[in-house]
């Protein structure tokens, strides 16, 4: 069974669980702000429930190609949606500043 890191929490899920459904069952803050009530609910669409992630998760969606192709998010970011990513195996996830969770505040610029 693989196990999400988030912060300080570890959860633990099933091979092929959708990484946004299982972060939002662990009530762990997957949305920033105003966007925790305006998302696409998991469709893609939106880019707000955007990650960074470390470990074995899917490849990209087309989908989620999509979306990195337009503002503020970009293709080159590392970044994922975790509305379209399959847990494969043990990560790391960690969610950014930024109404879209694009920006890195350690940075101090938005990701690139």
């Amino acid at each position: 069974m693989p196990t999400i890191v988030f912060g300080d929490r570890r959860i633990d899920c099933p091979a092929g669980a959708n990484l946004r459904t299982v972060l939002l069952r662990a009530r762990v803050p997957v949305y920033n702000g105003f966007a925790r009530a305006l998302n696409c609910r998991g469709f893609g669409t939106c880019g707000t429930c955007a990650v960074r992630v470390e470990g074995a998760i899917s490849e990209p969606t087309p989908v989620e190609l999509r979306r990195f192709s337009f503002p503020p998010h970009h293709p080159d970011s590392g970044l994922r949606l975790a509305c379209q990513c399959t847990v494969l195996g043990d990560c790391r996830v960690t969610k950014l500043a930024g109404f879209w969770g694009q920006r890195d505040e350690g940075a101090g610029k938005p990701e690139r």
